[in-house]
């Protein structure tokens, strides 16, 4: 069967069912191996890491206005692709190729594939998801398995912080980007509740917004997390001081008490795929310390860590163009 993909997380659900699609988006890198597949879209901005989230921002607000939109299909590569199943998304026009998109490239080629989107903003969505790929993709019980091995281990970490009373959670922020000041929404209230935190800025498959600093500071989280979508800890180091410069920065509860820490942001809490269960767990080890082991430092390290990232990626980029 030839199954194309438009954006990462559905490269993942796909390879957890033990299956490798032919096609997949630009940004596809895991499992590693996907990014050796050829691409069937490209993006109209510039993302890569050397661009501040200000002037991500800024491209994507001007595409917006335009009719083009972020990402575009490379029409010739799918049609040679032959695809009889394509997974793509409609939950965010700015994160990844939607399903308008997919459609109208669809109309160009000859083959008539099943186009499967997902619209997860909830872990049981995702989980969905995957059911319903494994139903497209003609994996149905790895599928089942697939679920069951991710809830079981979700509700471990259930078990480990059901007791933990409403005055004994912590206030935790999450960003999912830092300039403008975004608060992650969709299934992030829920993790941290299983994590053992409160999420008191945004409920559960709440889309992410903009948000005013001085919303944060009244909040004065005690934990905050920094995981901007589609940054890694090397991205995210470069751009630390959109939250380190802002006025009442170090005032917050957070920062005073040394609990910020950043998340790759791009792997782990904006991908909807298995991985979210690592983000959970991940999650734990921050919110409730005392109860887990600390986290994977290729998930999650300690916010001041990030100037140490951050020389070490300008001494590389200095020596590779040298």
């Amino acid at each position: 069967m030839q199954i194309v993909t438009t954006l990462p997380s559905a490269t993942e659900m796909v390879a957890a069912l033990g299956l490798e699609p032919v096609g997949v988006s630009h940004e596809c890198d895991y499992p590693p191996r996907a990014a050796t597949a050829p691409a069937v879209t490209r993006s109209r901005i510039n993302a890569d890491e050397s661009a501040s989230s200000a002037e991500i921002d800024r491209q994507v607000l001007e595409v917006a206005e335009t009719e083009d939109g972020v990402y575009e299909i490379d029409v010739e590569t799918l049609a040679d692709l032959d695809p009889d199943v394509i997974v793509t998304q409609g939950m965010c026009d700015v994160c990844a190729v939607d399903e308008t998109v997919v459609a109208d490239a669809v109309d160009r080629i000859a083959a008539d594939p099943e186009v499967v989107p997902t619209d997860p903003h909830s872990v049981g969505d995702v989980l969905d998801d995957i059911e319903r790929i494994g139903r497209a993709v003609d994996r149905e019980a790895r599928a089942r398995e697939v679920r069951a091995e991710l809830e079981s281990r979700i509700d471990a970490i259930r078990k480990r912080t059901a007791d933990i009373d409403a005055v004994d959670r912590p206030r935790v922020a999450i960003f999912d980007w830092t300039d403008p000041v975004m608060i992650a929404g969709h299934w992030t209230a829920e993790l941290v509740d299983w994590a053992g935190g409160a999420y008191g800025l945004a409920d559960v498959g709440a889309r992410s917004r903009p948000r005013e600093w001085e919303e944060i500071r009244d909040y004065d989280p005690e934990i905050v997390i920094v995981a901007p979508c589609g940054f890694g800890l090397e991205q995210i180091a470069r751009n630390r001081t959109d939250l380190t410069d802002r006025d009442g920065w170090d005032a917050l509860t957070a920062v005073r008490e040394n609990r910020v820490w950043a998340i790759d942001g791009d792997h782990y809490l904006n991908r909807p795929g298995p991985r979210l269960v690592d983000t959970l767990e991940a999650l734990a080890a921050i919110v409730q310390p005392e109860r887990f082991d600390g986290p994977d430092s290729d998930i999650a390290v300690p916010f001041d860590d990030l100037a140490g990232l951050e020389s070490v990626s300008d001494t590389s980029a200095t020596g590779s163009g040298s």
